[in-house]
């Protein structure tokens, strides 16, 4: 697994607050964390008083992304004696809308992601002007400190995006399609431009929707199709697992020669990983966003913290290839990684 350079000092500060974190549940409760059969924490709870943290994001249906966001979540609500409470929606009026419903039931904190920031920054202001402490995940970093959340917890997507450019060089690629699965999601923008900068090929943007993968998957087929002639695609960069998978299906349906490779990790991925079905992914670590965005909001309560002093807290990217499936695999299988 590399760590590009430029995220490497910040990745080594979600590692030391994780180590921290766990730290925390035994000094401010019953117990550490225990563990289950499987080595996952089952997070025996602190004393503190009893909170109510809501998380809203962008997610649409499907994306599996978002279910380790959620593991890592509850699994630091178990331990901070906090109710969850989760909703999304990929349009941004929609998740404005979710957010407004947090304040109005009083949440002790909310975590949200930021991908359509026009959409949502007014009422995230709200909720700051009403005394809710609001911490950003994922998405949008650059607007956080502007609408008075506590920090930021993701990847810088630029970074990411640059990494993969380098990976791409690194590989000989020379003529690259970024699939953005999402249109107007800015991190998703970030990530391509990223990719453009570094990367020494030429690189084309292909807008499908996400959360009709046949849809997607046939658009894909027909840009490989399409870019048969001259200097053939060699390259299909999907900027989420769920989208790993339509590429390939692509791929193999417009008989193409192309290395398909992805941001973040899943079960499936690592299967592809296997199957020696995709060259590389990024991974930014979502249990981690989700768990470490929650006890924020927990120690912020108890103990007035402020996670990396206001400052974005990076947990990736990290490029993983296959000889990094036997070290992941049984992360990926349980969901959380």
């Amino acid at each position: 697994m590399r760590i590009p350079r430029t995220a490497a000092t910040a990745a080594a500060l979600a590692a030391a607050l994780a180590l921290t974190v766990a730290g925390c549940s035994s000094s401010g409760g019953k117990s550490s964390e225990d563990k289950a059969d499987d080595g996952a924490p089952t997070g025996r709870g602190v004393s503190t008083p009893r909170m109510k943290i809501a998380m809203i994001t962008h997610s649409g249906e499907g994306d599996t992304f978002w279910d380790i966001v959620q593991s890592g979540a509850k699994q630091a609500a178990a331990k901070d004696n906090a109710d969850f409470l989760y909703s999304a929606n990929k349009e941004g009026q929609q998740q404005a809308q979710l957010i407004q419903a947090a304040i109005d039931k009083k949440v002790d904190g909310i975590v949200v992601t930021l991908a359509k920031p026009e959409a949502v920054r007014d009422v995230v202001r709200k909720a700051v002007a009403a005394g809710i402490p609001v911490v950003t995940i994922n998405s949008g970093a650059q607007y956080s400190k502007e609408l008075g959340a506590l920090g930021h917890i993701g990847q810088d997507e630029g970074v990411a995006g640059e990494a993969v450019g380098e990976q791409l060089n690194a590989n000989g690629r020379k003529k690259a399609v970024c699939v953005i699965h999402e249109q107007g999601n800015v991190s998703l923008e970030e990530r391509c431009a990223g990719v453009k900068k570094t990367f020494k090929g030429s690189v084309e943007n292909l807008n499908v929707d996400g959360t009709n993968t046949p849809a997607a998957t046939s658009s894909i087929e027909a840009k490989l199709q399409a870019g048969s002639g001259g200097t053939a695609i060699d390259a299909v960069v999907t900027l989420g697992a769920p989208m790993a998978a339509a590429a390939v299906k692509a791929k193999g349906g417009a008989g193409s020669s192309a290395e398909v490779d992805t941001f973040d990790l899943n079960a499936a991925v690592i299967q592809q990983f296997k199957g020696k079905e995709i060259g590389f992914a990024v991974d930014q670590q979502p249990y981690l966003q989700g768990y470490l965005a929650v006890d924020e909001l927990w120690l912020h309560k108890t103990n007035g913290n402020v996670v990396g002093g206001g400052r974005p807290v990076l947990t990736g990217p990290a490029i993983v290839t296959g000889k990094d499936v036997p070290a992941l695999e049984k992360y990926t299988a349980r969901g959380t990684r």
